[in-house]
């Protein structure tokens, strides 16, 4: 294992972090009643954890079962000395009254007395960080609780855009983030750096899933990566980055940690066989005539989030991910502020006005097909290879 300086916060730590929402059942209700298979998972994994010097657990609030199941792991079932891990937890409360109470929740339910990190979970809107942020506010309760010993570093965790993500650095409320960032999402760099600026320590949130599902990665992405797994070297892709702290890994069983091992070590840069994989992965970008054009600069009142629905289609065309641009298109269904825009229906197509978009860019007939390929006809559709002999 590596452990890296978590910004500001001073606490040295591993760089794989233990994550906390994939044991066996915590997403299903009661939250305070455990079943015995989800108890002996969690042990097993905090256990494996701990042998393969993991020092940072990663849990929330809204993980349901998590908090519960973490408290009594670590402190009946395993009885971990509290000194010799660091303990991140998460909520989204929106009054000062309320953040107190669900602290102290969380404080009985993990079975500590106070927390290493807590985040704000889900500032994914300007409007979030307005009213998180606002004087009297839940943030800054969570600093009167740091003053109080309470909590030890406040950060926050965001599935926002990249302007959203700048503004929360920029109140300077905070000294870690959890984010999203990985070599199939680049798109957050410009938030690292700012977080780099002000010593802000960076988590990077489920590389292996939100990353392109890379625990199943299609054949064409692996034929670039010969010497390794796709989640092996995406998390050396993300370690390259020296602004980069720590990485969840999505572990669920012993195997996928014999995998972690497999990362070390890191190298910033890139090794040069990494790098040559790299370089491999940058020219499938050129397959398709359209990947330049991403849509952020368009002005539109459709719903439509086009630049993630660009993004979406250059993972299918580019890198075969098509079964992971459906899994992603598909949580458009109840939009909402983690998963924003809808889908890209004739109607919510008709209302975009297309002499904003540049003449050579087909806009409207690529969202039909995002649309039909994503959602409508699920078994139609195969990756092309090469789309610039077919448009």
């Amino acid at each position: 294992m590596e452990y890296r300086r978590f910004g500001k916060t001073n606490k040295m730590i591993s760089t794989i972090t233990m994550g906390g929402m994939r044991f066996k059942q915590v997403w299903d209700q009661p939250r305070y009643t455990i079943p015995k298979d989800t108890q002996e998972h969690c042990n097993r994994l905090v256990d494996l954890a701990l042998k393969n010097g993991i020092n940072h657990f990663e849990t929330a609030y809204g993980y349901i079962k998590s908090e519960t199941v973490f408290g009594r792991t670590l402190n009946q079932e395993l009885k971990i000395d509290r000194s010799s891990y660091y303990l991140m937890t998460k909520g989204n409360p929106m009054t000062a009254d309320d953040t107190r109470r669900l602290v102290e929740e969380q404080l009985k339910t993990l079975q500590t007395d106070y927390f290493d990190f807590y985040a704000w979970h889900g500032i994914n809107t300007n409007e979030l960080v307005d009213k998180s942020c606002r004087s009297g506010g839940a943030v800054e309760e969570l600093h009167r609780m740091k003053e109080e010993g309470l909590i030890k570093h406040v950060g926050f965790s965001t599935h926002g855009s990249l302007d959203t993500i700048i503004k929360a650095i920029s109140t300077d409320l905070f000294e870690f983030v959890n984010l999203h960032y990985y070599y199939f999402y680049q798109r957050n760099r410009a938030a690292i750096e700012l977080a780099q600026s002000k010593d802000m320590g960076v988590f990077i949130i489920s590389p292996n899933d939100k990353g392109g599902q890379l625990y199943k990665a299609p054949d064409k992405i692996r034929s670039a990566i010969p010497h390794a797994t796709p989640i092996q070297w995406n998390a050396r892709y993300c370690l390259s980055h020296p602004e980069i702290h720590t990485l969840s890994f999505g572990m669920t069983e012993a195997a996928h940690f014999e995998e972690m091992n497999g990362i070390f070590p890191s190298h910033t840069p890139l090794n040069p066989v990494d790098q040559q994989a790299k370089i491999r992965l940058d020219q499938m970008a050129d397959e398709d005539p359209y990947t330049h054009f991403d849509g952020y600069d368009l002005d539109h009142d459709s719903g439509l989030d086009i630049p993630l629905l660009l993004h979406w289609r250059k993972l299918w065309k580019c890198y075969d991910l098509l079964d992971f641009a459906r899994y992603r298109y598909k949580e458009l269904k109840t939009p909402n502020h983690w998963v924003p825009g809808v889908f890209a229906t004739p109607d919510a197509i008709d209302k975009i006005d297309f002499s904003k978009v540049p003449k050579d860019i087909p806009l409207r007939d690529i969202l039909h097909e995002i649309h039909e390929a994503f959602y409508m006809a699920p078994n139609k559709y195969i990756p092309a290879r090469n789309t610039k002999n077919s448009n």
